[in-house]
């Protein structure tokens, strides 16, 4: 069975840092793209970085990418998000998800999906 568990989440004063962890199980993480969405209130979620471990590549969101680090550890079969300088527009759940490739549309069509982990930034 696939399974995704973030852990990590909090309240954390704008400009300071927090990392995300997603510990996957039940399928080779090589097989599997790798992304982390956010949902803010009343906003549809939206994928803020994606990593594809069999290959290395990277995607982040423009307005988090010199800010937001994704990053994996094969040994430990989890996936990473490192958050820093984070802003209230960073509040919402985070969720991990796997899917065939990067992109919104993929994890559209077929993902598996973490229950989320609260974020929360205050100014």
């Amino acid at each position: 069975e696939v399974q995704l568990v973030e852990s990590g989440g909090g309240l954390v004063q704008a400009g300071g840092s927090l990392r995300l962890s997603c510990a996957a199980s039940g399928f080779n993480l090589d097989d599997y793209a790798i992304g982390w969405f956010r949902q803010a209130p009343e906003n549809e979620r939206e994928l803020v970085s994606c990593l594809t471990t069999r290959d290395g590549n990277r995607y982040a969101k423009t307005s988090v990418k010199d800010r937001f680090t994704i990053s994996s550890d094969k040994s430990k079969r989890t996936v990473y998000l490192q958050m820093n300088n984070l802003n209230s527009e960073d509040t919402g759940v985070y969720y991990c998800a796997a899917s065939t490739r990067c992109g919104s549309y993929y994890f559209g069509v077929s993902a598996h999906w973490g229950q989320g982990t609260q974020v929360t930034v205050s100014s």
